[in-house]
């Protein structure tokens, strides 16, 4: 299924409540297709449902644990039962849990690892042998920059994200031979979404989305494209490849310098400190966009961007210049 008209074809997308999930799940609406939304809490399901219906798409919602594989597998099976087949499938539903890693709660950390690394697991381990049952099929794994370079003081997150990098490039061998079906990774930069707003943050740690965050309909978008025209990676905006660049060439200041960066904004107080979405289901707002730090124009940002590579060119430099 390698076709660019998506109309009447079955989606599941994780983590379709909000944020990147419920952009995803407007656009493959727009395309016309069946979609089959999954998230924890019911309510917000609904109202995706609402929204999808709106723009075209036929919608129904699962409430769906994927750190639990039953409720993955029950979630395949209702999809199944729309028009007997699944086409596309979004591994997407995730979460985030911030501050030092000694002061955050063990089950935090472990609910992390469960949702975000075994989740996408789970969905890759249900939907295969569908895809392979009917000989073609597109999982989209969202996995972000987090699993190129680490997030500071997002260590499990981190380890979640390496994790299902590592997981899409082993799949990918795995079905080498079957030539319709495609295993895509995903790698976008912080999003303007209201992922930031259900995280979990301890240590103090207190903060809002960076000016240079990119939009969530974008990377939506990208989505769109990759089940048109499957691709087995992409960088889905510029900011994301550039951190990788910088990444590789410079990873010790990198990290050394954001992690002091974020030490700035922990307070002593850890009056700031919330368990997030991470054992419950997201709360308010379930929207698209979230709050940033300022609202900057497409200048500035593309502005900021640049000062930002330039500056690690600078310093690239200054490393390579031979000692006297």
């Amino acid at each position: 299924m390698t076709s660019n008209n998506l109309i009447n074809k079955t989606v599941v997308i994780t983590g379709a409540s909000s944020g990147v999930g419920l952009a995803a799940a407007e656009a493959f609406a727009q395309e016309g297709c069946n979609l089959v939304l999954a998230a924890r809490g019911k309510e917000a399901l609904e109202n995706a449902i609402e929204i999808c219906q709106a723009l075209g798409g036929f919608a129904v919602g699962i409430p769906t644990d994927v750190s639990d594989f039953k409720d993955v597998e029950h979630l395949t099976g209702e999809a199944l039962k729309i028009s007997g087949t699944i086409d596309v499938w979004v591994n997407n539903a995730g979460v985030m849990a911030t501050g030092k890693y000694e002061e955050t709660p063990i089950e935090v950390i472990d609910q992390v690892i469960k949702t975000n690394l075994l989740g996408y697991m789970h969905g890759a381990r249900s939907i295969l042998p569908v895809f392979k049952k009917q000989k073609h099929g597109v999982l989209i794994n969202n996995i972000s920059i987090g699993g190129w370079m680490p997030a500071p003081y997002g260590t499990a997150y981190s380890a979640s994200k390496y994790g299902i990098r590592g997981m899409t490039e082993c799949l990918q061998g795995e079905v080498s031979d079957e030539p319709d079906i495609h295993i895509c990774g995903l790698y976008p930069s912080i999003q303007k979404s209201t992922g930031n707003m259900h995280s979990a943050k301890y240590s103090g740690l207190d903060f809002k989305i960076p000016p240079t965050a990119s939009d969530p309909k974008k990377l939506a978008a990208a989505m769109v494209e990759m089940a048109k025209n499957p691709q087995k990676s992409k960088f889905t905006d510029f900011s994301s490849l550039m951190m990788k660049g910088m990444y590789s060439i410079m990873p010790k200041p990198l990290i050394n310098t954001t992690s002091a960066a974020l030490r700035l904004l922990m307070k002593e107080d850890n009056e700031t400190d919330t368990d997030g979405n991470i054992l419950t289901p997201s709360k308010n707002p379930m929207r698209i966009y979230g709050e940033t730090m300022l609202s900057p124009t497409k200048k500035s940002k593309n502005l900021l961007i640049t000062g930002l590579g330039i500056a690690a060119l600078v310093f690239l430099s200054r490393q390579l210049k031979p000692k006297a």
